[in-house]
């Protein structure tokens, strides 16, 4: 089986700001250490549990907390880390993880 190295980028909206990084700031640190330590292992090829949501943007899930998930859209080996969430504003964090990716892809494509 080949595990392909993946590449990590934080997603900057015109106005250069952050989701997800204002998102990550906001976990206690011990839940903010194990989403970083799970992204860790996603740039190892290791992505594990993960879906589609729709419009090319994916959720990372993760079984702690309140079910944190994390947003990205890929493009060739690069994970574009979008915002993040958990179960309870899933619904609403999907729609803005859609919104982010079709920024992104128009301002670099």
């Amino acid at each position: 089986m080949n595990v392909t190295e993946k590449i990590l980028k934080i997603y900057q909206d015109c106005k250069g700001r952050e989701p997800f990084s204002e998102w990550i700031g906001t976990l206690t640190v011990r839940d903010r250490a194990r989403v970083l330590a799970r992204l860790d292992r996603v740039e190892t090829g290791n992505i594990g549990d993960c879906r589609s949501v729709g419009e090319d943007v994916h959720e990372l899930r993760f079984h702690f907390g309140s079910g944190y998930r994390v947003y990205y859209g890929e493009t060739d080996n690069t994970l574009v880390l979008l915002c993040g969430g958990d179960k309870a504003s899933q619904k609403k964090d999907v729609k803005k993880a859609e919104t982010y990716w079709r920024d992104y892809i128009r301002r670099t494509i």
